[in-house]
């Protein structure tokens, strides 16, 4: 079975790869930037004609949150590449008969609900990254009527190694490790509470999902449990038994663009659940 993978060099994208080159039913096609642009209509339709995939998973993304907020033509870029692209997958995957499997976020959601957000919840995102993330999943949702065979996967806040990719943004974990080499004291944003996610769990989750018996529809994956910024720092040295002073602030302490979602716990009904964060981190210290 054939499966091509895009933003292959990614975050989430290698460790994609590295989960599906380890099983040899698969065979693997892995496409970054180098290989194709996926906002080129006319290139995305040629390749994957070509192709002829029997999977798509598309882990490419914009997410510079408070630079489309701020800066118009980034507002742009974000809509071609979490949006309009997503579009012409779901229709080159029409084509070809190919099964779509795409990644968006929490953002898309309000966060005014403490008890989190089921699959089926309305989205209503207060922030232009959020509407673009939603812009793209509404092009997947319109054409399932249309025999659209898709796995559409909410995810929150990844962590794990870092992708080969030179765009690739370290994680919040390793920003924390980083600032603690310089700093003895840290002020770290109490609020906006959502569930951290490991990466290669979710890449292995994303394979159990596609040889699962399950439907196609949407599917919330995180790793379980919920916690602030904040904690998640706290939790970070506690693991790492570093002694550092850990300053719970609030949101306003560092200006931001864009507004953020303060609840957008993802609620997992549909599928297996994940391991506690915590546990997912103490791996990726280790290794």
């Amino acid at each position: 079975m054939e499966i091509l993978i895009l933003g292959s060099r990614g975050n989430l994208g290698g460790q994609l790869v590295k989960v599906f080159k380890a099983d040899k039913e698969y065979e693997v096609v892995a496409w970054d930037r180098e290989e194709i642009d996926i906002t080129d209509k006319g290139l995305v339709f040629k390749k994957i004609r070509e192709l002829k995939p029997d999977i798509i998973i598309n882990a490419t993304a914009y997410n510079a949150v408070d630079k489309c907020e701020e800066d118009e033509k980034e507002f742009t870029l974000a809509k071609k590449i979490n949006a309009e692209a997503v579009g012409y997958l779901v229709e080159a995957c029409l084509e070809v008969d190919a099964v779509l499997i795409h990644y968006s976020s929490d953002y898309v959601f309000a966060g005014d609900r403490k008890e989190g957000y089921k699959e089926d919840d309305k989205p209503d995102p207060i922030n232009k990254y959020g509407e673009t993330k939603l812009a793209g999943e509404e092009e997947l949702i319109k054409k399932s009527g249309q025999g659209l065979k898709y796995y559409l996967i909410r995810t929150s806040k990844l962590f794990g190694p870092r992708g080969e990719g030179e765009l690739t943004k370290p994680s919040f974990f390793d920003l924390m490790l980083d600032l603690a080499k310089k700093k003895k004291e840290l002020d770290v944003v109490n609020e906006e509470v959502s569930c951290f996610t490991y990466t290669p769990d979710l890449a292995r989750a994303t394979k159990k999902l596609l040889e699962s018996d399950k439907g196609y529809g949407i599917y919330h994956i995180t790793n379980v449990g919920r916690a602030t910024w904040h904690e998640a720092a706290a939790e970070l040295f506690k693991i790492i038994g570093k002694k550092i002073k850990i300053n719970p602030v609030k949101g306003d302490k560092f200006p931001r663009p864009a507004r953020r979602p303060a609840y957008s716990v993802l609620i997992n009904t549909k599928f297996d659940m994940q391991r506690d964060w915590k546990e997912a981190l103490k791996e990726y210290l280790k290794k």
